[in-house]
């Protein structure tokens, strides 16, 4: 599939009526969703920080690319000490980004593209500007609206102390004293106090928040930290266990209680509401797939993040292992595995793939760029071919690299500036993306951009590589294309495995109308197969061809049978 320039970065239609998308049921099973982190996507102001009315120039490249709906990271009113997880107001959109009337317009045209939209809403917290926790701190101990958040007298002689032992995730105790002597919770930043859920006002906000935003439009919210809301209760201390280290892998006080599953199913009551093409996504960390289905049970949620996916290294066993492990919980629950490989927390995979394994999902190092992109590429199309949804991070489908070298001064990531936590290089997957050869910020925007792009930017930009068939993006377009038309492709439970030498991952899809085949050679040489098929793609050249297939190291091949 090939465009030209012009297409691709032609401004999307503005038309005049919400015209949905057609109603497909489930569309969400084998839909492909790309993440939008507004600041970082495009700038229509010129003022160096991307927003709504950029990202609505842009949509025609989504719709090209070929993906079924838009994730948008936060966009709500918020300080911006997080990057927008910090919110003040949920039914207000933060002025850097535009305004209401910007929120709905970009929904009706990406709605007239054919694109679904889907917003990114932070339950477990909010900012501490806001309204509520602004006058919980003015009304004092005893206040009505201290109870909506976690606040509690501190031990020691004098209250000195924190009311537990929990450590925040960006590091550092997470509680923090206010002027007189009460503390309260923050699993994250302390500008970002932990609503109290047991509390039925903060559970009646959130469901008119959720039919505001419903009534706006969207066709779904992804829940930030769904694995938190619930507390264990009393609060108990953990103990001498390195905390940050066990998060995502054992049990803890402040994740993954089992409270939070009633949540879910009074949300999904107010979901059904407006019918049953709208979806919940949860960003559930939790110590496994197993763990991770249960939020997606019929009367809960519709996807949760595979983050075991995500944290696998390049290695053909342990791929295999965990695509067999994530097919067979959510099967046993009924809905869709997901993929993923990039997102704005973690270093991106072109990256992370040109490393040695065993580092984890944020590094430092720019590895070899050359290997990692070849892998990048092959872990692409491994993932596209697996069934269930896929999602794709902004820039990858150019093959970008994590920026590993800003400068401290320029970082804006808040657990970058705290002693321990979080590995705190989060920016360097969050600058902005080139869209042009030439220009102050390569076609982001007329104003540079808030985070400083590397000078050869432009030659990995959308107008560098359209038309270009060896370009990671015509990859992308290629691959998804093949992915809508083929009817093996997409949704459903379930993979074939074949025989295939040590380091390679094979297995075989079938449909009424026809077989498809993946092949991912991981071995690090060539290896010679028998021909499964006509290949359809390959993610290094043209593919082999004949009965014989040599596949070359680091490549995944497409068949159809």
């Amino acid at each position: 599939m090939t465009q030209t320039v012009a297409d691709a970065l032609s401004p999307a239609p503005s038309p005049t009526a919400d015209a949905r998308p057609p109603a497909v049921p489930e569309w969400w099973r084998g839909a492909v969703i790309y993440q939008v982190f507004p600041r970082s996507f495009a700038d229509g102001d010129g003022d160096g920080v991307g927003d709504l009315p950029g990202v609505r120039t842009r949509l025609p490249h989504l719709r090209d690319l070929g993906v079924d709906a838009v994730w948008l990271s936060p966009i709500f009113a918020s300080p911006q000490v997080d990057a927008g997880y910090d919110v003040s107001d949920y039914r207000r959109i933060e002025p850097v980004f535009g305004d209401l009337a910007d929120a709905e317009a970009l929904v009706r045209d990406a709605h007239a593209l054919g694109l679904r939209v889907i917003v990114d809403l932070v339950p477990n917290h909010s900012s501490d500007q806001h309204e509520w926790f602004q006058q919980a701190l003015r009304e004092g101990p005893g206040s009505p609206l201290r109870e909506r958040y976690h606040f509690r007298k501190g031990k020691g002689e004098n209250g000195e102390l924190p009311p537990n032992d929990w450590e925040s995730i960006f590091g550092g105790p997470a509680w923090t004293r206010v002027e007189d002597g009460e503390w309260y919770l923050h699993l994250f930043a302390p500008e970002q106090p932990d609503f109290n859920w047991e509390h039925p006002a903060v559970r009646d906000e959130f469901r008119s928040i959720l039919r505001f935003w419903f009534d706006r439009g969207i066709d779904g919210i992804r829940i930030d930290v769904a694995h938190g809301m619930i507390k264990a209760d009393g609060l108990p201390d953990i103990g001498s266990r390195d905390q940050l280290k066990l998060l995502g892998n054992d049990a803890m006080p402040f994740f993954d209680q089992d409270g939070v599953h009633e949540i879910y199913r009074e949300w999904r009551r107010v979901l059904n509401e407006y019918g049953s093409d709208r979806i919940f996504v949860a960003e559930a960390w939790t110590p496994t797939v197993t763990s991770t289905a249960k939020y997606v049970r019929p009367d809960e949620l519709h996807q949760a993040f595979n983050f075991q996916y995500l944290g696998t290294d390049w290695d053909a066993a342990a791929l295999r292992e965990v695509i067999d492990v994530s097919l067979d919980a959510m099967r046993s629950v009924g809905a869709p595995a997901t993929w993923v490989l990039s997102n704005h927390d973690v270093t991106r995979h072109a990256t992370r793939f040109g490393n040695p394994p065993g580092q984890g999902t944020q590094m430092r190092s720019p590895g070899d760029r050359e290997l990692g992109l070849r892998r990048a590429r092959a872990a692409t199309m491994l993932m596209l071919a697996l069934p269930g949804s896929a999602y794709v991070y902004q820039g990858e489908e150019l093959g970008l690299p994590e920026v590993t070298d800003l400068p401290d001064e320029v970082r804006q990531d808040p657990s970058f500036f705290r002693a321990s936590g979080q590995d705190g290089f989060r920016d360097g997957c969050r600058v902005p993306i080139p869209w042009t050869v030439e220009g102050s910020s390569y076609g982001f925007g007329s104003g540079g951009s808030w985070l400083p792009q590397p000078s050869e930017w432009g030659s990995l930009s959308v107008e560098a590589q359209t038309g270009d068939p060896t370009s990671t993006l015509e990859l992308y377009r290629s691959a998804l294309a093949i992915r809508r038309q083929h009817p093996a492709l997409g949704a459903g439970d379930e993979v074939t495995w074949l025989d295939a030498p040590a380091g390679v991952v094979a297995f075989r899809r079938d449909s009424a109308e026809g077989s498809f085949v993946c092949i991912t050679n991981i071995t690090g040489a060539p290896v010679e197969i028998a021909a499964p098929g006509t290949v359809l793609l390959a993610s290094t050249g043209a593919g082999p061809e004949g009965p014989t297939a040599v596949i070359e190291s680091d490549t995944t091949v497409w068949w159809t049978v």
